[in-house]
C-alpha cells in the first residue's frame, strides 16, 4: 500500500490529539492512518502517544 504524504493540518492535529492524552489507536482512528503511521510521526514530531495496552492508573 502507497503512503499518503502527512499534510501540515495532519500534523497540527496529531499535536492537538497527542495533548489531549488520547490513545494511540483513537489518534489513528480521528486521522484515517495506521497506527504505526502516527506512531513514525509522533516520533518524528517529537510526541508522545499511549497505545491501549499501556493505560496508565
Amino acid at each position: 500500500m502507497a503512503r499518503k504524504p502527512w499534510s501540515f493540518k495532519e500534523d497540527r492535529r496529531l499535536m492537538e490529539l497527542a495533548r489531549s492524552s488520547i490513545s494511540l489507536e483513537e489518534a489513528a482512528k480521528q486521522l484515517g492512518r495506521t497506527p504505526d503511521a502516527v506512531k513514525r510521526m509522533a516520533l518524528r514530531l517529537g510526541l508522545s502517544l499511549r497505545s491501549k495496552g499501556n493505560k496508565k492508573g
